[in-house]
């Protein structure tokens, strides 16, 4: 086997397979003698084939490291070399060994006939290189879709059907509208939905209209060209479209959407692609648009204050999610996980007491969760014992809950004389029964503090 490569079926073979491939390509057998070289080869070292067959490789060029790869039996693989010609390129130098490990010969090859044009390539893969870890970096950053419908906390009927209809929804790959109140978790439901469709595995990005300068906006949502405008990157920016091709983008409140851009937004949907500011190349893009509002969007439309052909292009599905006063029975669950987590993060170990969570389940809650869990984490740090009293929780709450109990049968006087007694005992509580500092932190006469306590009829542990 090892004169095949000296064989006249091998160099046969080579001919047929070589000749005519634009790669420069020759053979040499285990002494170091040139037994194949194709018109490329020859074309490179501007050399006629038949004044190298037969020759030493080191007789056609001297600087020829070759001999020592065969020498070694190891490949020079992708190695800079200098040609009697004066040209550079990058080679392979590789052994070839039969079954049996006895070495045959030796594969030369040009990979890059000009270090020039190797360079521009790298050029190229560094420029390719940087876009890419950009787009993973961006999609790392924004794919923040980490809810999922077990994270949806509650068990009211109303919630209930808000879950269904998310799992009837989330394969259906069509545009949904999510209306309900600000704290409502709007963004939770579009993660939801996302995390149970299709492209779960893809990216979910986010953006909120109101929170956006509007001269950003543009930019932001569809990216832009190197150098587009004044302050504008270097390398030019990703939008947020390009981000989430091929799963979904959540644009939360939609309503605040200047009405210049709600056409551009429309031209997205309708056509599947984008264009860069400062481009004019089309980007095919393949997104669902779970978008998200508190406002009325229909009355909008009928005042020319939102685009009526965006909105019905948006409102192709939707989820009306409750406010957190229509399903008060959700609150002690509720309550539960955000003091889990607060817990936590604090190391307390805070519960709340019975007046407490009658005091919650009274609120009307105009926050919703969000302003549920702002309560709770206040409540966390000023109690001093680990039972969160009503006294913990904020002054309105229990105003509320006074006026809401007693809006039917008490006049404000009445009303008046309940908030008194309940500012009086909790200052009592926070002073140990010590009247005088009660009175401190009331800001009132003592006496006065004395004849308020006889006329409320406030019982003191003494």
């Amino acid at each position: 086997m090892q004169g095949f490569i000296n064989s006249k079926e091998f160099i046969s073979f080579c001919h047929i397979a070589f000749d005519n491939v634009p790669i420069a390509i020759d053979f040499l057998d285990k002494d170091g003698r040139m037994v194949y070289i194709n018109k490329a080869f020859s074309d490179f070292l501007q050399i006629p084939i038949e004044d190298m067959l037969g020759k030493m490789v080191t007789e056609i060029n001297p600087t020829s490291k070759f001999l020592l790869s065969l020498d070694k039996k190891k490949a020079d693989i992708a190695v800079r070399h200098t040609f009697p010609n004066g040209k550079e390129a990058i080679c392979h130098r590789i052994p070839i060994f039969d079954s049996s490990g006895n070495l045959m010969g030796g594969l030369g090859m040009i990979l890059f006939e000009e270090i020039e044009e190797m360079k521009e390539i790298l050029r190229e893969y560094e420029i390719l290189d940087k876009k890419l870890k950009l787009y993973q970096n961006e999609i790392a950053r924004l794919n923040n879709a980490r809810y999922t419908l077990s994270d949806i906390i509650g068990d009211s009927e109303s919630i209930l059907l808000c879950k269904r209809k998310v799992k009837k929804v989330a394969n259906l790959n069509l545009n949904v509208l999510i209306k309900g109140e600000s704290g409502v978790g709007k963004e939770l439901f579009a993660q939801a939905i996302h995390n149970e469709s299709d492209r779960a595995n893809m990216p979910f990005i986010s953006i909120n209209a109101s929170a956006m300068p509007e001269n950003l906006l543009e930019s932001e949502l569809f990216g832009y060209e190197p150098g587009s405008f004044t302050g504008a990157k270097s390398e030019g920016s990703i939008g947020k479209f390009e981000l989430a091709n091929g799963g979904t983008i959540f644009l939360d409140e939609i309503a605040d959407m200047p009405y210049h851009m709600q056409a551009k937004i429309l031209r997205a949907i309708e056509e599947r692609e984008i264009v860069r500011i400062g481009s004019n190349k089309p980007t095919p893009i393949d997104v669902r648009i779970i978008s998200a509002t508190h406002k009325n969007l229909e009355e909008m439309v009928s005042q020319n204050k939102f685009r009526g052909d965006l909105y019905y292009r948006l409102d192709v599905l939707n989820l009306e999610i409750p406010p957190l006063r229509e399903r008060v029975e959700d609150i002690p669950q509720l309550s539960e996980i955000f003091l889990t987590r607060f817990n936590k993060e604090y190391g307390f170990y805070r519960r709340l007491s019975k007046d407490a969570m009658d005091i919650l389940t009274s609120y009307h809650w105009p926050g919703n969760v969000r302003e549920l869990g702002n309560v709770l984490g206040k409540a966390c740090v000023n109690a001093d014992d680990p039972t969160i009293n009503a006294g913990d929780l904020p002054d309105n709450l229990f105003i509320d809950s006074i006026i809401k109990e007693n809006k039917d049968d008490s006049g404000l006087y009445h009303i008046i004389r309940k908030v008194e007694k309940k500012l009086i005992e909790d200052a009592l509580r926070q002073s140990n029964n010590n009247k005088a500092e009660a009175a401190r932190i009331l800001k009132i006469p003592r006496m006065t503090l004395y004849r308020k306590i006889e006329d409320l009829k406030i019982e003191i542990e003494e």
